[in-house]
């Protein structure tokens, strides 16, 4: 009989061991110190709820992602969340109900059915924030501003940013009026940028030799801010709605250029992440060398309508998991203090006073040989001549 390791976790379930989980909590309490000094207020979702309110709204795709399970109370199908931002919708819609902008802030695990990317994490900790109620462009604008920032809490002081808008292709199906089938094969070969594909289905299913050629352009429309005249171009005979999409795109760069003069903005006008979700701008945010998008977000009005109350939507999420990988050649140094076990009675209160001062103590153990790399301490609490001092290890 096969033999069994015990402490085997499932692929792409990982612990979190105290290095990592020290620089995690401390990047967690500055986020959510920095999101409060914004306006966002923290919101705590349960970690399971009914999938009639879980994925309402979602599309397929986070469908997928979602782990399901029967309630044995209810006998009603629940799902383990893969993702916060719905459970914010909800808690915005129905428990709020706030006649103003919204904004949330959250952070928790959340967990998938499978990697979303190779060697990804299925149990990240999710962190981000949501505005409702504010359909102008100036609420995009400030939650990709404080993307930026919590990357900066990070150390990625300059991440490459990612723009697009999912109107621009929706604005074209809606003038094809495809056939459900056509849609999701055009959305596969959109997605995947596949263009040697897309030319042959292209040629294969629109007659329109307009709208062919728009189309074609579509997936080449990809860089730097010079993409933006280059649409207005290529997609002069689109309809109206892509000209806004543009202008959109337009103004969220200017604004940005602004505030983070540095940041490097591309533009992919075939961008497709979340297009069964999104509704509007959405934006990535990458770092050097590392393949997948390290922050993610866009618009998504409309959302809450299933719970009552639809409202405008915007905001974004990333893994702490993610952001901690900035943070790992920046080792801590040691700042603890061992405090040898000893006979005086006033050595716990020596302990107490320094701990209620910021101090981390670590009290010793009769016989107990310290190593103090492994212990995190720098310095260490003895008695000297009746009286406790703080001497360096």
């Amino acid at each position: 009989m096969a033999v069994v390791n015990q402490w085997l976790l499932p692929d792409g379930i990982e612990d979190v061991l105290p290095e990592q989980a020290l620089k995690m909590e401390k990047l967690r309490r500055q986020a959510l110190d920095l999101y409060y000094s914004w306006g966002y207020d923290l919101v705590i979702p349960p970690l399971v709820e009914f999938t009639e309110s879980l994925l309402s709204g979602t599309g397929s795709d986070l469908d997928l992602m979602t782990f399901k399970l029967t309630d044995q109370v209810s006998g009603r199908m629940m799902g383990v969340r893969a993702d916060i931002t719905p459970q914010t919708s909800r808690m915005d819609s129905h428990s709020l109900k706030r006649k103003g902008p919204s904004r949330l802030s959250y952070v928790g695990p959340v967990l998938y059915t499978k990697p979303r990317y190779p060697l990804e994490s299925r149990s990240p900790i999710q962190i981000g924030v949501e505005l409702y109620g504010e359909s102008r462009l100036s609420a995009d604008i400030e939650v990709i501003r404080l993307m930026i920032e919590t990357l900066a809490l990070a150390g990625l002081k300059n991440p490459r940013l990612d723009l697009g808008h999912v109107g621009i292709y929706e604005s074209f199906l809606e003038v094809l009026s495809l056939p459900d089938h056509k849609e999701k094969e055009l959305f596969d070969l959109v997605q995947r940028k596949s263009i040697p594909e897309l030319n042959f289905w292209i040629s294969k299913n629109i007659q329109d030799g307009t709208h062919a050629e728009m189309l074609r352009s579509l997936v080449d429309l990809a860089g730097d801010i010079s993409v933006l005249d280059q649409a207005r171009e290529f997609l002069a005979e689109a309809p109206a709605e892509v000209e806004l999409a543009l202008d959109e795109l337009q103004s969220v760069a200017d604004a940005l250029k602004v505030s983070n003069p540095e940041l490097e903005l591309c533009f992919d006008l075939s961008e497709l992440r979340g297009y069964h979700y999104h509704t509007g701008l959405v934006f990535a945010a990458y770092a050097p060398d590392v393949g997948q998008a390290v922050g993610n977000g866009g618009r998504y009005d409309h959302v809450g309508k299933n719970f009552g109350r639809s409202r405008a939507a915007t905001g974004f999420n990333m893994s702490l998991h993610t952001l901690i990988q900035f943070t790992q050649n920046q080792k801590d140094p040691s700042s603890g203090i061992f405090s040898p076990v000893t006979d005086s009675h006033d050595q716990y209160k020596a302990i107490q006073n320094l701990r209620l001062s910021g101090d981390r103590v670590i009290l010793g153990f009769p016989d107990q040989e310290p190593d103090y790399d492994e212990l995190g301490c720098d310095r260490q609490l003895i008695l000297v001549d009746g009286k406790f001092q703080i001497l360096p290890v």
